[in-house]
């Protein structure tokens, strides 16, 4: 719309980039806060902290008012004086304005909650006309308050304070909404004024707005509120308001508050966030009421307080402690019509008759059409055709010339193209402009040859050929016009040259008969003089025939004061360049001024607001010389001294250089050093050059003793033609230069080696390597052979052991597997030990936390004193309403995650809190997980690569999706993939325990890890042990152990096998049971450490059962297990005081901690051979990996098989990832396979396949878990897209299953295609699941103890969350702030100013 595009056009005139430079400026102590004008004498009111301050129009401060620090305190209810709390309190004056009816200022600060109060006025002496300036304080009783609500209650935040009057109506514009609400858009996004302006439209906008028939009928004179807004996402937007539209609303709200108790079509006519009684007060419910236009912000430190002058030629800005006066436009930079039109200024229009782009009012005809072009139904205007095509003359804007004009200097066409026309037929004919710039006034006019019969027409004002102009051709020229001086700057005593440029200047030099400056004569140099557009001297002039001209252009006597010379000191040779600063050097022209030092000339090198120039030799007799005064002489009659400021030094001394000899193509920069004195009071390294030859070399270093040079690389050529017709081998000069001076230090020798002819250099290097060439395809065919060999006897080898391998994983295999049929062949649901749902959540929830079982929410014990537990539980619950406030729970959230001291840790068991807290909605939760998902999107696809999504817990809604992903796989883990997962636990278990496990080192020989594989050979058998337990009955229990195992591995696989049938909880711990064993008739306590431990040097070694002589491999010995309190058996406590020897070691001792004293003895074979190379062990892997196999796979095919039973929230949640990246262009198919790998397999799967513990009432110890986070890391692997590129130096981690990877990602694929394919879940479904599972399993959770954990972080962050929702004009409606002010009273015992 038309209208838009005009009121960016007001908006535009307010852009810096079209400021001119500021003319006047007032700076403040403090923070400025507001600045406002009076509209009738223009004067200035700036409000900062403390002061309120009345500047004239230039910004000259008249008066100012103390306006702070007094007695208050937000707890204090004025007035204050009897209130105790009451502090010295700044103010900030945030708001003032001109009471629109009488000629006072009113004003509102942060004090007294904000109360606007009035007192005496101010008298300003100095003012023509007095305006009454208006302060506050305490003992003020005139408060100012508004008809719907008392301000008192409001933070001085909420309020923009512009006051304004129409039709009897006095009007408060607030920042944010309190009694009529202005919409600027359909979803209220732009909801925060940050300034306003009221204004006549304009014919144009009104009758746009008119056209719009949202408004009624809108005159030119009808005053509008343009009106700026911003949202939360800083963007902006500008609405505009017809202020009889706002009449006509209040009135109603006024007649509706009083007859219909705030109601008008049964909907409340007030919106009042602040007030507990929302609901009977007033609000608007209009959507998009007045129409909007986009714009910018104005820079980080400018604020909203831009006012025009009342003459609208000057700006104010106001930054954080200046406000400046700027001119509206530069006008005079802009040469061309488009440039002018795109302004879209509307004080700012291209003048057609002037050709330049000028103000309405500097335009002649500017009421006339197509003449002052600024709208755009308005374009530039375009040359599309002339007649006649010969043309004498042409008129042109001026531009001044220097010539002289030539016989063929007439104007011209020339070169028509094309040469041929047709008769009869109308076509384009181009021509080649030629001198049609050149008589441009009067005096040039009469100048030129008679021949061309050039006349100047008085009534065309322009040159054109005699017979086109129709009137008499003038005697006389017009007047002169003075265009430019030159210099503008000329010395008070005169005596310089000054050069004027105009028009009709006379046509020759006679015509000059006057000229003066500033009423004094001045001297006219005939000889410099150019017909009609130059002359020499300055001031006003007058020509033949007593026409006289006065310049604009203004010629300015001023005095220049020189101040300071540097460098302060240079050698007598002269050369040194001084610089000279003052001010006004730049008097007069650089030819006017002559620079001495001391008498030498000092040759003039610039000019300007500092002069340098180049010194001359030095005649004095004494050196270094007296301190000399510089003199500087301005044309004839004025001279300058700055005295004592150069002083000439002796010339560098240089006595020798090294190196004399320079090797050629040696290096790329080759280092000299001259040596000498006196260098660096002669010149900077900047200023010395230096010579080899003809070639400079650069001066790094400058000291006062030496120098240091580059000297060139290559050997350059002499600098006399004499020395360059020797030979190359000659010396060449170094020379040094400081200034005027120069020194030939000596010479340089560019060293050549011996040239070898062509003839003898082209054989000595074929022949040898010819023969180097011979000699290596020999050895090479010879060493192939050897490899091949060598590679035939691997190979051979790698077959045996392959071979081997595969017997052994056979064998081992079947072993495991008829173990393995023992234990689950009458398992069931019932037989595997699930955890219950509670125990289940606890665990993946809670126990990743610092606390680990300690947890309140594993415990559920809150320290709550028994007389406040009602009350807790009241408020907890109020709380938990809270909390299904959508509005409330988001910004709850936001504010927590803006906080830099909410950090991961914090996000995650916040999520978890929030998970069990909605346990009982989860079709809310799952509501709240999807806004703040679709949020976090919007994030990585628009600013951050999308692939990273959900690839951490970074933020509380990707550990929202994780728990989520828990509660509702949960049933799946019962029904299907348990078992699988239980049995491959539980072989990896029996696997690592076939086998010796160091106890210390945690190292296992059978394991699926390389860095826990058991690098040693350790000599054990295995022994089946006769288990009697005390206290149960005379029934014994073989037990397959190890004669290597400590006591407490012994008994970690008695109660094993003894308790099988039991889960781990329920089962009696290692250190509350004893081991006896009788091997006769007594009997002895068997423990991991006693009196009778092995001790090798510092270490000692655990006891095993080898120790105690239990042997006799595959035989049975009767062992007695007893089941009794540790502390009652006799030497345990001995036995844990030995153990906390930091010196213990089980199978293999720590190869950096090996024995002094058997180091020192030992051989050298010896000491190799103290730890075997591990690497021959890795085979081992390969045969664990293949009696492992089989289960790896059955859970991965329980996991990722899309054709059995798929849960519905992975459906439900895939198709959401889908639906998500059709809407993003910029969305692969890759990112979505990643988006679901991170929110499944990553976030659920891996964290359960590593914690089987999560699931199963069963202990993991630190051997097991390393070989399942193998299975877990190839799990990963198998879900990525990235084709991992295996070598020698890959893990063998991912070595050892290469060859499987293919089929696992082929695996994943088809499972993500397969449940694309699937029926989708509807909400409705979805919700009714996640319903169900709410309904059975909530009331088993800590719920109270999750509401008063999360309570917690709403009490640390308390003012953060007030304020957001202070802010959001949703949560005031729902009066959230109100709500969570009582909680906090109930739950923290504490009196709040509700």
């Amino acid at each position: 719309m038309a209208w838009r595009w005009v009121l960016a056009a007001v908006l535009a005139t307010s852009s810096l980039s079209l400021l001119g430079s500021a003319f006047n400026e007032f700076t403040s102590d403090t923070l400025i806060n507001n600045v406002v004008q009076d509209p009738i004498t223009s004067r200035l009111y700036v409000g900062t902290v403390n002061t309120l301050y009345q500047l004239d129009q230039s910004l000259h401060s008249e008066a100012r008012t103390r306006t702070g620090p007094e007695l208050d305190n937000r707890q204090c209810t004025p007035p204050v004086t009897s209130c105790e709390e009451a502090v010295e309190t700044d103010t900030i004056t945030s708001c003032s304005s001109f009471h629109p009816s009488k000629d006072i200022l009113i004003v509102c600060g942060s004090l007294y909650r904000g109360i606007w109060f009035s007192e005496e006025p101010v008298y300003v002496e100095q003012a023509a006309t007095n305006t009454d300036l208006w302060k506050f304080n305490s003992s003020s009783l005139s408060p100012f308050f508004s008809p719907f609500f008392p301000l008192s209650l409001f933070p001085l935040s909420l309020f923009l304070c512009l006051f304004f009057q129409d039709e009897g109506f006095v009007y408060v514009l607030f920042s944010r909404t309190l009694g009529l609400q202005l919409n600027c858009s359909a979803g209220n996004k732009y909801n925060k004024v940050q300034a306003a302006y009221v204004a006549l439209p304009g014919e144009a906008l009104a009758k746009n707005m008119s056209s719009s028939g949202q408004y009624g009928p809108v005159g030119a004179q009808d005053k509008v509120v343009f009106v700026v807004f911003s949202s939360d996402d800083d963007s902006s937007a500008v609405c505009m308001y017809p202020l009889r539209a706002i009449n006509q609303r209040l009135v109603e709200i006024i007649g509706a508050c009083y007859r219909t108790k705030g109601q008008i079509n049964n909907k409340s006519a007030v919106y009042s966030p602040y007030s507990s009684k929302s609901d009977e007060l007033c609000k608007i419910e209009n959507e998009e009421v007045y129409g909007r236009a986009p714009g910018e912000k104005t820079g980080d430190k400018v604020n909203k307080n831009l006012l025009f002058d009342t003459s609208l030629t000057h700006l104010y800005i106001t930054t954080e402690k200046k406000v400046s006066r700027h001119l509206n436009v530069e006008l005079y930079s802009i040469t061309d019509c488009k440039s002018c039109v795109a302004q879209k200024d509307p004080y700012c229009g291209w003048c057609v008759l002037q050709g330049k782009c000028t103000r309405k009012g500097d335009c002649p005809r500017a009421e006339d059409d197509n003449t002052w072009l600024w709208s755009p139904n308005q374009q530039c205007v375009q040359i599309q055709a002339f007649n006649p095509p010969n043309l004498s003359c042409r008129k042109t804007n001026y531009n001044h010339l220097l010539f002289s004009l030539q016989a063929d200097s007439c104007p011209q066409f020339e070169n028509p193209d094309p040469h041929l026309i047709p008769v009869g037929h109308p076509i384009p004919i181009s021509f080649q402009g030629k001198n049609l710039d050149i008589y441009k006034d009067c005096s040039l006019c009469k100048n030129a040859d008679p021949k061309y019969n050039c006349v100047w027409c008085a009534n065309m004002r322009s040159c054109v050929y005699r017979k086109l102009c129709g009137s008499q051709e003038p005697a006389q020229c017009p007047n002169p016009k003075i265009t430019d001086i030159i210099p503008r700057f000329g010395p008070l005593k005169g005596g310089i040259v000054v050069t004027i440029k105009g028009s009709n200047l006379g046509i020759k030099e006679e015509d000059i008969k006057k000229v003066t400056v500033a009423g004094v004569d001045c001297v006219h140099q005939g000889d410099r003089y150019s017909v009609s557009t130059r002359y020499s001297d300055s001031g006003g002039v007058e020509v033949e025939g007593g026409r006289t001209g006065r310049s604009e252009v203004l010629f300015t006597y001023r005095d220049p004061i020189p101040e300071k010379v540097s460098p302060s000191t240079g050698p007598a040779a002269g050369g040194t360049v001084i610089t000279i600063s003052g001010k006004h050097l730049d008097t007069a022209n650089k030819d006017d001024v002559i620079v001495t030092v001391g008498g030498t000339p000092c040759k003039v090198l610039s000019f300007g607001s500092e002069i340098t120039c180049e010194t001359g030799v030095y005649k004095g007799q004494k050196v270094p010389s007296e301190t000399l005064s510089v003199s500087m002489r301005y044309g004839k009659s004025t001279t300058k001294d700055v005295p004592g400021s150069f002083q000439y030094s002796e010339n560098p001394k240089l006595t020798d250089y090294s190196p004399k000899n320079i090797q050629r193509l040696t290096a790329s920069h080759l280092s000299l050093s001259p040596q000498g004195r006196g260098f660096s009071k002669a010149m900077t390294a900047e200023e010395a050059q230096a010579f080899v030859g003809d070639a400079s070399c650069k001066v790094t270093i400058l000291q006062d003793d030496k120098l240091f040079l580059e000297a060139p690389s290559t050997q350059p050529r002499a600098r006399s033609k004499r020395q360059r017709r020797d030979t190359s081998s000659d010396p060449l000069d170094l020379t040094i230069k400081f200034g005027n001076g120069e020194w030939v230090v000596g010479s340089v020798n560019y060293e050549r080696k011996y040239e070898v002819p062509l003839a003898i250099i082209i054989p000595a290097v074929i022949v040898p390597m010819l023969l180097f060439i011979a000699v290596s395809v020999y050895c090479y065919r010879r060493k192939s052979q050897q490899a091949e060999r060598e590679y035939e006897k691997v190979k051979h080898q790698l077959e045996n052991l392959e071979e081997s391998v595969r017997d052994r994983c056979k064998k081992e295999f079947t072993d495991l597997m008829i173990e393995m049929e023992d234990q689950t062949n009458d398992l069931s649901e019932a037989r595997i030990p699930f955890l219950d749902y509670k125990t289940y959540t606890d665990r993946v929830f809670f126990l990743p936390s610092k606390d680990g079982d300690n947890d309140v929410m594993i415990t559920g014990k809150l320290d709550i004193p028994e007389g406040r537990k009602v009350i807790v539980a009241q408020a907890l619950n109020q709380f938990s309403n809270l909390l299904n406030s959508k509005t409330f729970l988001i910004n709850f959230i936001k504010t927590l995650e803006g906080r830099p001291d909410f950090n991961a840790r914090s996000r995650v068991y916040f999520a978890s809190l929030l998970t069990v807290a909605l346990h009982g909605k989860l079709e809310y939760y799952t509501d709240i997980m999807r806004s703040l998902l679709l949020e976090l999107m919007e994030e990585y696809v628009h600013s951050k690569n999308p692939k990273l999504m959900l690839r951490r817990s970074e933020t509380v809604v990707e550990r929202m999706l994780c728990n989520w992903m828990s509660i509702c796989l949960y049933q799946f883990l019962r029904d299907s993939a348990g078992e699988p997962l239980y049995k491959l636990f539980k072989a990896i278990k029996h696997q690592v325990e076939k086998g010796p496990v160091d106890a210390k080192m945690k190292k296992a020989k059978y394991t699926l890890n390389d860095t826990g594989l058991l690098g040693d050979d350790v000599e054990y058998c295995v022994l089946t042990l006769q288990v009697l337990v005390h206290g149960e009955g005379p029934d014994v229990t073989p037990v397959k152990v190890l004669n290597c195992d400590t006591i407490s591995q012994v008994k970690e696989k008695i109660i094993e096998q003894v308790y099988r049938n039991l889960p781990y909880s329920q089962r009696p711990k290692v250190d509350s049971v004893a081991l006896e064993w009788r091997p006769g008739s007594t009997g002895q306590i068997l423990s991991d450490m006693d009196l009778t431990s092995q001790k090798e040097g510092r270490w000692k070694r655990l006891n095993t059962l080898a120790h105690y002589n239990v042997s006799g491999c595959l035989r049975t010995s009767s062992v007695i297990f007893c089941l009794m309190p540790t502390e009652h058996v006799h030497g345990v406590p001995v036995e844990n005081a030995l153990l906390e020897d930091d010196k213990v070691f089980h199978l293999v001792r720590p190869v950096d901690e090996l024995d002094d004293v058997k180091s020192k003895r030992g051989s050298l074979k010896a000491k190799a051979t103290t730890k075997a190379i591990a690497e021959i062990y890795l085979t081992r892997l390969l045969s664990v990996k293949g009696t492992l196999q089989q289960f790896v796979d059955d859970f991965f095919r329980s996991v990722l098989c899309s054709g059995a039973v798929v849960p519905p929230a992975v459906k439900y949640f895939f198709d959401f990832l889908d639906e998500q990246a059709l809407k993003h262009d910029n969305v692969e198919e890759e990112t979505v396979h990643i988006w679901k790998t991170n929110s499944l397999p990553m976030r659920f799967w891996v964290n359960i396949l590593k914690n089987p513990h999560f699931i199963f009432d069963v202990h993991v110890t630190e051997v097991v878990d390393a070989s399942l986070s193998v299975i877990a890391q190839t799990f990963m692997d198998a879900c990525t897209k990235t084709e991992h590129k295996l070598s020698r130096e890959s893990p063998s981690n991912k070595l050892l299953y290469a060859k499987e990877i293919s089929t696992y990602k082929k695996m994943v694929d088809d499972y993500y295609k397969g449940i694309k394919q699937m029926v989708p879940v509807s909400d409705q479904d979805m919700n009714t699941h996640l319903a169900e599972v709410s309904r059975e399993h909530t009331d088993t959770l800590n719920t109270q103890a999750a509401l008063h954990q999360l309570y917690q972080y709403a009490s640390k962050y308390y003012d953060g969350i007030i304020q957001s929702l202070d802010e959001d004009p949703a949560a005031q409606s729902k009066q959230l702030t109100l709500r969570l002010q009582q909680i906090a009273a109930a739950l923290e015992n504490k009196v709040t100013d509700l």
